[in-house]
């Protein structure tokens, strides 16, 4: 332990530090703040729940059934290449002397230690664990969905229609949100890759991924396209 505490410089804790309170500030911000029902997550929400108000007006749900088959075809393509990519994280912690020599080669890189060498990549590891425990989830939480579609009423009224409607909206949801935040575990995992370099870009490519994904949640063109922004809903 005091090895590693040794081989870690003062910029490699700040960019660590950051690191993790952008990754789980901005998941907030995205997820659950005030501002969130005006971005990508809350639009589509909303959009979900007409999907489902349309969807039990109809008795023939085959169409609906196709669309979550091919949501869950995209969740299981990545919960299954976050396998991969966990596996060769895991083979590169048995080559690290090869990655250290390779890294050191790099313009700008810094040198360090083996056993900070270690801690970078296990952290590679955990972002990657993260991400293949939200897109399991999202796909158990589509399963359900497809349960709650086979068993929805048919009706264009009543209470009972629009308790369903939203029952099946709200499942919907939580499963696409999950599959968007394993999707944004990947973009703060290639931040870590940076950390391999050096400390200060590892900072900078935090501070870019916050960037590129507010603007796509909350100033992108297909949120413009869906009606959210300020003042929707």
């Amino acid at each position: 332990m005091s090895e590693v505490l040794a081989g870690v410089s003062a910029v490699d804790w700040a960019a660590l530090a950051w690191f993790f309170v952008a990754w789980a500030g901005y998941g907030w911000f995205a997820d659950r703040s005030r501002w969130a029902r005006d971005g990508l997550l809350g639009t589509s929400h909303r959009h979900r729940q007409e999907w489902a108000r349309q969807m039990l007006k109809r008795e023939m749900r085959m169409p609906d059934a196709a669309l979550v088959g091919n949501l869950m075809q995209s969740v299981s393509f990545y919960a299954s290449t976050t396998i991969y990519i966990i596996a060769g994280v895991l083979a590169v912690l048995g080559a690290l002397d090869q990655v250290i020599r390779f890294a050191a080669d790099l313009p700008f890189a810094r040198q360090s230690s083996r056993a900070l060498s270690e801690v970078k990549l296990l952290v590679l590891l955990t972002v990657f664990i993260v991400a293949y425990f939200k897109f399991t989830w999202s796909l158990r939480q589509f399963n359900l969905l497809s349960i709650l579609i086979g068993s929805s009423p048919v009706g264009t009224d009543g209470e009972a229609i629009e308790q369903a409607a939203e029952r099946l909206a709200r499942v919907n949801s939580l499963a696409g949100d999950e599959f968007n935040r394993g999707i944004r575990a990947y973009y703060f995992g290639l931040a870590v890759v940076a950390w391999f370099i050096q400390p200060w870009l590892f900072l900078a490519v935090t501070t870019v991924v916050v960037v590129v994904l507010y603007r796509r949640d909350f100033a992108s063109p297909a949120l413009a396209a869906l009606g959210g922004g300020k003042g929707a809903g």
